[in-house]
């Protein structure tokens, strides 16, 4: 079986596990943690970055640091993983969903600005695939009506828009280490904090709602409980792991690339002919190869990829189902009737492709090989006869 995922290993993670565990200090904000959030600090060129146990956690400090009350609107994509929605509708928020792109499974921009309202908060744009939304038009758009900007950078490491690392750019962004994500520690993401005015506090809520970093750090002679908060950071076991993942990230992401372009390339010819979509990445955008994807025209044409692929025991998988018309959102009494089609479209079409640093170039060429033996327009024409035929007989 050619699996959709494998997390990569470097071969240090365990060296580092194991020197985390003889510091003399396992829990959080040890060692590695502090080596971690330094790197992203500096090669992102953010204001503070802080780990946590995930990217949903990240999300919800998000939601804690921004102040939201029941009431209060965030604009969230409806083609999203639920914790985009999740973090601040447990604080009471009402999620207003937006479509996606037509050219791109990312948030449309060009519909936000009919979406806000006196009770809008904040904007959630989500960078899907690592491709940037426009963030010129989201901020344009924050500053217009004072609202908070937070970027869902989960599937974002490593990319840019117009040549600056997303996560970088709204006032706050959550980063995903997430076995499937390009860089990993099983569980675990990252706060990072863009906003002068949301430094202090993050940390506050960080430990549980009290000033315990600036103790150890002897900045005060006791610490108290000061805020609201939760146990949000991880142990610096996790830390370890992911530090071994971040000395080599220039090495994951080159041959992440590779993969990438490989796909991109020789499938360019069969999805044409096929009327199937490859992945398109905006002129402003960098490509960070989190995932490579392909959109068809309709539904069925993608289950029969995905079925005549599992025979050659080649896993793929499609993803997100649309948030708006989920069942949560309907016990809710969510307006599950909305049209939000490129939304629909990208649940009913998009399929995913096994994309991993591991993934050999014989493994690779088996899966573009097994693609382009199909013949959708050939598919389509036997299924219409068969359809036709069962019309015929029941008549």
């Amino acid at each position: 079986m050619i699996p959709f995922n494998k997390p990569y290993l470097t071969g240090k993670e365990m060296h580092y596990m194991y020197q985390a565990v003889y510091s003399g200090k396992i829990s959080g904000n040890g060692i590695y943690t502090k080596k971690c959030q330094s790197f992203f600090e500096d090669r992102y060129d953010l204001k503070k970055a802080l780990l946590t146990t995930s990217c949903t956690d990240a999300l919800e400090m998000c939601a804690l640091l921004i102040g939201i009350k029941p009431g209060d609107e965030i604009i969230v994509p409806s083609y999203t993983f639920v914790s985009t929605a999740l973090a601040f509708v447990r604080q009471g928020a009402k999620i207003v969903f937006a479509d996606s792109r037509g050219d791109h499974p990312g948030i449309a921009e060009e519909c936000l600005e009919s979406l806000i309202t006196s009770k809008t908060k904040a904007i959630v744009p989500v960078h899907y695939a690592g491709v940037a939304c426009d963030m010129d038009k989201i901020m344009d758009l924050a500053d217009q009506y004072n609202l908070i900007v937070i970027e869902d950078a989960a599937q974002a490491i490593e990319s840019t828009y117009k040549e600056k690392p997303l996560g970088s750019i709204g006032h706050l962004a959550a980063f995903s280490f997430h076995e499937t994500k390009n860089i990993i520690s099983g569980e675990g993401g990252l706060l990072a904090i863009n906003d002068e005015r949301f430094v202090g506090r993050a940390e506050i809520i960080w430990e549980k709602g009290t000033n315990r970093a600036e103790f150890f750090r002897g900045e005060v002679n006791k610490y108290e409980w000061k805020d609201t908060g939760s146990s949000f950071l991880p142990s610096d076991m996790t830390a370890a792991f992911l530090w071994a993942q971040l000395e080599n990230i220039e090495d994951i992401q080159k041959r992440r690339r590779s993969v990438w372009l490989r796909y991109h390339k020789e499938l360019r010819s069969w999805a044409d002919y096929n009327n199937i979509r490859q992945p398109i990445v905006p002129f402003y955008a960098s490509n960070n190869a989190h995932m490579y994807y392909l959109c068809f025209q309709r539904e069925a044409d993608r289950q029969l990829v995905i079925d005549r692929l599992k025979l050659l025991e080649i896993h793929t998988v499609s993803h997100y189902l649309s948030l708006y018309n989920s069942t949560y959102c309907k016990q809710q009494g969510y307006d599950t009737d909305q049209e939000l089609p490129m939304s629909d479209y990208y649940s009913d079409c998009l399929l995913r492709l096994p994309l991993y640093f591991e993934l050999e170039d014989t493994e690779q060429e088996k899966v573009i090989k097994a693609l382009t033996a199909i013949n959708l327009k050939k598919e389509t024409i036997i299924t219409d006869r068969k359809h036709q035929k069962l019309v015929a007989k029941s008549t």
